[in-house]
């Protein structure tokens, strides 16, 4: 009796990171997206999105940058540079719910909860494309020179 063994092939490094991101940024955005509805009522629609948008893209970025791409960059200059993706998150999740508004003055919730997780979505995979190919892509080290004799002699 012959037995088969198949090879598991490891799941490519973007796959991975893409796992991790849907994850990660999943979770923030049900969570956001349940805050949002909390304060619909309380502020105007804009308002309340800017605010949800900001602070979840807080919390996201520090998630993605050490869950997601297992990166070691940190601090304010990595927020601020994807604070410039939820620009775009922003206005694409708003002009949703703006246009959802325009075809139908009164949606259900969870018609809004789907026209704004849909755009969330949307504006997520935007997002990690640009997170994992722009600000956490793996930097190239590059080995330092190796001085030469000649190098050397003439340094001296």
């Amino acid at each position: 009796m012959t037995t088969r063994t198949h090879k598991c092939r490891p799941i490519r490094p973007m796959t991975e990171a893409f796992v991790r991101f849907v994850v990660c940024g999943g979770g923030v955005g049900l969570a956001s997206s349940g805050v949002l509805l909390l304060l619909h009522d309380r502020m105007p629609l804009a308002v309340a999105n800017a605010l949800v948008t900001v602070v979840s893209t807080l919390i996201a970025t520090e998630l993605h940058g050490r869950v997601s791409f297992r990166s070691e960059r940190g601090g304010w200059r990595v927020h601020l540079q994807s604070g410039l993706t939820v620009l775009v998150s922003y206005a694409f999740t708003t002009g949703a719910l703006l246009g959802l508004y325009a075809v139908r003055s009164a949606p259900s919730a969870l018609t809004e909860q789907a026209v704004y997780l849909s755009a969330s979505a949307l504006a997520g995979i935007g997002r990690f494309a640009v997170l994992r190919l722009v600000f956490f892509a793996e930097r190239p080290v590059t080995a330092a020179p190796a001085l030469s004799r000649t190098a050397v002699a003439i340094a001296a």
